[in-house]
């Protein structure tokens, strides 16, 4: 595989980095594997190129660290496109885009509809997520947790007030008929758009923009993101 800087060949692994508790991008279903909408196009990627995918779940806070240390090839779930990631690693054009939304008790986020009315609460949000980072560029009362689903056990259990997930996730898990049936998304924080991640100065990105190119071209993308509810970055 030419395409791969870190000299992946033909035949050889390509080891993807992820959040092993992010649905819909990457999550363990109920056969106990790994899958989600990230790593559904990571395999297809590796399917035309003849590589070997291995999934590698990392702690999130940990991701650029991983990249660096060489023990996966790219940060590939939900990565959020911000300025610490294009100054720490060379990202990929924008595929998918995403907001980060404050999800609370159903019965209170009627009161909470503006960023405004969100000062003396108190916050749960993954380690190193665009979430924290949003609550705390606004100095907000925050708890950093390992996972986002840790955050939502945070607010459903009462320790928190609300936390900050990506809308993707709290759509999918609150609400009527989801595990968190009495939470419920108060309001938008902040909205933004993922990239997959490579080391600094790699020339897989480039490569990289041209098979989100050919997917986009192929219906590739659609299919996926039709399959999984995500807006693509068109």
């Amino acid at each position: 595989c030419t395409m791969m800087a870190c000299g992946a060949k033909k035949g050889k692994q390509f080891i993807v980095g992820f959040d092993a508790e992010f649905p819909p991008y990457g999550y363990m279903d109920e056969s106990g594997e790994y899958t989600g909408f990230d790593l559904e196009l990571a395999q297809e990627v590796c399917d035309r190129k003849g590589w070997e995918l291995v999934k590698k779940p990392i702690n999130w806070d940990s991701k650029d660290m991983e990249l660096n240390s060489g023990s996966i090839d790219c940060i590939w779930n939900g990565m959020t496109i911000s300025e610490d990631a294009t100054k720490n690693t060379s990202v990929s054009k924008a595929y998918v885009k995403n907001a980060q939304v404050v999800v609370m008790k159903a019965d209170k986020a009627g009161e909470y509809t503006r960023v405004e009315d969100l000062s003396k609460l108190t916050f749960a949000a993954e380690n190193g997520s665009a979430g924290e980072a949003a609550l705390k560029e606004l100095s907000y009362n925050t708890t950093g947790v390992t996972a986002q689903s840790d955050a939502l056990m945070e607010v459903a259990s009462g320790s928190t007030d609300a936390c900050v997930i990506d809308i993707t996730m709290a759509n999918a898990m609150t609400g009527e008929g989801t595990s968190y049936k009495d939470l419920a998304i108060a309001c938008e924080l902040t909205s933004e758009e993922y990239g997959v991640s490579f080391r600094t100065g790699s020339d897989m990105v480039e490569k990289f923009n041209e098979v989100l190119d050919e997917f986009l071209a192929d219906g590739t993308l659609d299919r996926l993101a039709e399959k999984y509810s995500l807006t693509l970055v068109k």
